[in-house]
């Protein structure tokens, strides 16, 4: 069984989605410290003047000195029409517009109390949903796991991984520096790095800007193509990629 743990970002960009369609498993990572000003209340889309603008979720407790599941949305109706107001100009001109904005509806409408966690795990299900992407998530807070032996921040993956039974964990690459291979190993599970690659696509009459919210990239691009540009994402082994860096080897 493969692993994925990450944690709630809200309506993240295309690589993420990779990470999902890849793993057997999700884990929704809610358990420590909630920090401000990151991707979990907010991300990027297009600006109708060039280059890109916020659409962000406000918070009623926006602190590190609460954990990630303690996070609260301030005001989930007005976060929703805040939100629509920042898409606005994708109508008439992005193809998709209806069914995204749609999609976006229905990640806040399907919210039943005021927790952030619940919102962005809900925008995940109803872009998994739209891409037909399998997800059943698992909310690390919910779990009754014991990871009071984790020591630093690349030792919560391998202890969750391990507590549910995996044999492999899948990373996003540019996270490779914080794992150790051997802790991975000791517990008999794989370290495995995805590389997703660029995803360029047509957004006349605005300019292209990459690594935007995933909800750019539906408002382009019909379901089969985002598919198939998730398609293009590899997965390797963390020991073949020391292999190949390893001048002895």
């Amino acid at each position: 069984m493969r692993v994925g743990i990450m944690q709630p970002y809200f309506f993240p960009h295309l690589g993420h989605f990779a990470l999902i369609d890849r793993s057997d498993t999700w884990v929704v990572f809610d358990v420590t410290q909630y920090t401000p000003k990151t991707w979990m209340n907010r991300n990027r889309v297009l600006h109708p003047a060039g280059s890109w603008n916020w659409v962000t979720v406000p918070l009623m407790n926006s602190s590190n000195s609460i954990s990630i599941r303690e996070a609260r949305v301030l005001d989930g109706a007005g976060a929703y029409q805040s939100v629509l107001g920042k898409l606005s100009h994708y109508r008439n001109k992005a193809p998709f517009s209806r069914a995204v904005e749609d999609l976006v509806a229905a990640a806040f409408a399907d919210v039943t109390d005021d927790s952030l966690v619940a919102l962005n795990v809900n925008a995940l299900r109803a872009v998994c949903s739209y891409l037909d992407i399998s997800f059943e998530p698992l909310i690390c807070s919910q779990l009754g796991l014991d990871l009071s032996g984790v020591s630093h921040p690349g030792g919560w993956a391998p202890a969750i991984a391990s507590a549910l039974g995996a044999d492999e964990y899948l990373n996003p690459i540019g996270g490779r520096a914080l794992f150790s291979e051997r802790e991975f190993s000791e517990l008999g599970i794989d370290l495995e790095f995805l590389d997703a690659p660029p995803f360029e696509y047509e957004t006349r009459p605005y300019t292209f800007e990459p690594g935007l919210s995933i909800i750019d990239v539906l408002m382009w691009n019909e379901p089969t193509v985002v598919r198939a540009a998730l398609s293009k994402a590899t997965v390797t082994r963390a020991q073949e990629l020391s292999a190949a860096t390893d001048p002895n080897e």
